[in-house]
């Protein structure tokens, strides 16, 4: 029997009323009726923490635009973009070919952009969720789109992270639908509940950072810090993400030759022109070398507000000015080429040092040796780290899981107070030793630490949100723990079935496993 799917959607004005998913979406054939609503619930029903209106919109009509990811027939379906390179002779002999990836030519992509009403959105974080439709589906569409768009306020050394955050975030989704729907029936399945909630909360911990590093000002003059940091730190943690992903789905029975295995292949390859692979990230992690003294400086007073970058849901605290094409494309915006490996390839568009002015063991134009800024070394980038000395004090009101997590911010609080003298004193025998890069390593985790506390508590507020709950927090605090050698005392309770129920709860709801919990059309 002949399986039909229905015809191409019109771009939608608001989302469904309802709560729960349309008819089919698990599927992929279609969300449901719909309606217009009133513009401030729009976003709200878009999202758990909602964006501006406008940027909401812009992401459906994206969405809407790419049609559906399960659609053989679709240039900007995953079958479509997962499908090896493939060329033929015409009958006069010239080739032609499609690869997988690229979904269309530069004008169409430019095209879906502009119709979609990217261009409009000024701040780079907000402009990094509009684009997740595109990121989702493949690392590099997502760069072929941002080229083909121009300038933007995405800095490059950012959008390499996000994509691959958001591209991983799909197989995760596929891969916690096909352990949800078999787990009843075949329940050897359920051994691979609690690996996918520990990958959920690495993900959510690695687009903490991303996210806050997205919404630092553009006009710090701080060494560009936290775009380092998430330049090494996501790429490292994600790269074990998809091994865990990879054992899941072959276990599950979803090896290479399916759809499953060939997107793992898929974003496996294209990790090198995204900026996103092992040698970005060590590239990365000589310039965190240089920027010792900087990433040991102290947390501040423990009791200053919150700072804006971790209030996800607030408005961009400095959405900086229009996109301008001759920006250095490491903290700010620039031309980003995206294919092939030479000196226009998007590796050399976002890997560090791309600009450097004083040779290889000097100061770059950012700073990152840590010797710029305001105040102490790494100025106001250094503000994440009050995620640790704030949560190390907050109170659990009782709550045995609260505790638990300020018990682990004040032991990882300790761990970073006793790496600020070696780290002052690193950089004397050179960026290259293997004990300066250890060092460089543990500022780093405890850099995502203190993001991962600092958005936890920002979305804190009575709300009752997944995301300001303690449990995915432990969670990716475990994993950070555990990276770091540190010994903790077990928390209360294992978070990983709380962190699987919202998981899978999401996958039946058709919502993304992002950190804002938006909802998705397909």
């Amino acid at each position: 029997m002949a399986v039909t799917r229905p015809a191409p959607r019109p771009v939608p004005a608001a989302l469904p009323t309802g709560p729960g998913p349309g008819p089919g979406r698990g599927s992929g054939s279609g969300s449901g009726a719909v309606v217009p609503g009133p513009r401030r619930a729009v976003a709200h029903r878009y999202a758990a923490l909602p964006p501006p209106l406008e940027v909401a919109l812009a992401a459906l009509r994206l969405e809407a635009l790419l049609g559906d990811p399960r659609d053989a027939a679709n240039p900007y379906g995953l079958p479509a973009l997962t499908t090896p390179l493939t060329t033929s002779r015409t009958t006069t002999g010239s080739i032609t070919g499609r690869a997988g990836g690229v979904g269309g030519a530069g004008e169409d992509r430019a095209g879906l952009l502009a119709a979609a009403g990217l261009g409009r959105i000024r701040a780079a974080d907000q402009l990094v969720r509009a684009l997740r439709p595109v990121l989702r589906r493949d690392v590099a569409l997502g760069h072929a789109c941002a080229a083909a768009a121009g300038p933007c306020p995405v800095p490059a050394a950012l959008l390499g992270p996000a994509a691959l955050l958001a591209a991983t975030g799909t197989v995760l989704r596929q891969a916690a639908r096909i352990v949800a729907g078999r787990c009843h029936g075949e329940p050897a399945l359920r051994q691979w509940r609690p690996v996918l909630a520990t990958v959920f909360a690495d993900l959510l911990a690695c687009e903490s950072l991303t996210s806050v590093a997205l919404r630092r000002p553009a006009g710090f003059a701080s060494g560009a810090l936290l775009p380092a940091v998430a330049g090494y730190v996501v790429p490292t943690v994600v790269g074990d993400v998809l091994a865990q992903l990879d054992l899941v789905l072959t276990e599950c029975g979803h090896g290479p030759a399916g759809l499953e295995g060939r997107m793992l292949a898929k974003l496996a390859g294209d990790l090198p022109a995204a900026g996103v692979d092992a040698a970005a990230a060590g590239s990365w992690q000589a310039h965190l070398v240089r920027a010792l003294p900087a990433l040991a400086q102290s947390p501040g007073p423990q009791h200053a507000a919150l700072p804006a970058l971790f209030r996800l849901a607030d408005p961009d605290p400095d959405p900086g000015p229009a996109p301008d094409p001759a920006a250095d494309p490491v903290s700010g915006t620039g031309p980003r080429p995206v294919s092939g490996s030479g000196p226009g390839s998007a590796v050399t568009a976002a890997a560090p040092g791309a600009n450097r002015q004083h040779g290889q063991h000097g100061q770059d134009r950012q700073g990152l040796d840590g010797e710029s800024g305001d105040g102490e070394s790494g100025g106001g980038d250094g503000v994440v780290l009050s995620g640790l000395s704030r949560a190390a004090v907050r109170p659990a009101g009782g709550d045995p899981d609260r505790a638990a997590l300020a018990g682990v911010a004040r032991r990882l609080l300790s761990e970073q107070r006793a790496l600020r003298r070696p780290c002052r004193a690193a950089g004397l025998d050179g960026p290259d030793g293997p004990a300066v890069r250890a060092l460089a390593d543990r500022q780093a985790l405890l850099w995502l630490a203190a993001a991962v506390l600092g958005v936890q508590e920002a979305a804190d507020e009575g709300r009752g949100l997944f995301l300001g709950g303690p449990h995915w927090a432990l969670l990716a605090l475990s994993g950070i723990t555990e990276r770091l050698g540190v010994p903790l005392p077990a928390p209360a309770a294992d978070p990983r079935e709380q962190v699987w129920a919202e998981l899978a709860g999401r996958v039946r709801r058709g919502v993304d496993c992002d950190i804002y919990a938006t909802r998705v059309l397909w």
